[in-house]
């Protein structure tokens, strides 16, 4: 039903360029003081594009994200942790 995306962080030399880079995918943020972009596509293009884009001339560098291949699943704290962190605000410790 939906399609995978891939994050693409697009460093730049002048964001004068950062048009351009509109037909390669969704632009989703462009930073002026560290002059990058970040734009998403389709997983299954990702590769091809990145090498598309890294042959412009007003790009430096190009990187994948790697959030899609990251577990966002996080544990929560045990038990006993919970105790330790109650009793450190309380002012007493526990073994």
């Amino acid at each position: 039903m939906f399609r995978k995306r891939q994050g693409i962080i697009v460093w730049l030399y002048s964001l004068k360029h950062s048009k351009h880079l509109r037909k390669f995918g969704n632009i989703h943020y462009v930073s002026k003081r560290l002059k990058y972009a970040v734009l998403y596509c389709n997983m299954e293009e990702a590769d091809v594009l990145m090498k598309k884009i890294a042959s412009l001339p007003f790009v430096k560098k190009v990187e994948p994200s790697y959030r899609p291949f990251l577990k966002m699943e996080f544990e929560s704290k045990g038990d006993g942790e919970k105790e330790k962190e109650q009793s450190y605000k309380l002012g007493y410790t526990v073994e």
